[in-house]
């Protein structure tokens, strides 16, 4: 597993989104879907990755996480639609 820093959304088992940055999605799956990841997050697993990006640097994966944070439901869907979510899984052979 290689370190880079990433920002993704997740939708937990009731249909909620959640946004985070990471610099290991799969560590970070991990820990959401055992219950120790985002306080939100905790009783709502399993949880589905729906989105990443990649970021040069983690200031700014996570000025990426407050930007989409503050982005509607709508919004956020959109982005999810017009991602290369499986794309950039491939490319970067990740496994989640």
């Amino acid at each position: 597993m290689e370190l880079r820093n990433y920002t993704y959304i997740i939708e937990c088992s009731d249909g909620r989104l959640y946004t985070g940055w990471t610099n290991c999605i799969e560590k970070r799956l991990r820990e959401h879907n055992s219950g120790r990841g985002a306080k939100f997050t905790r009783g709502r697993g399993p949880v589905k990755l729906r989105y990443l990006e990649i970021s040069d640097t983690k200031s700014d994966a996570m000025k990426r996480e407050a930007e989409i944070k503050k982005l509607t439901r709508l919004q956020k869907e959109r982005l999810i639609h017009s991602g290369s979510l499986e794309k950039i899984l491939s490319d970067l052979k990740i496994s989640v």
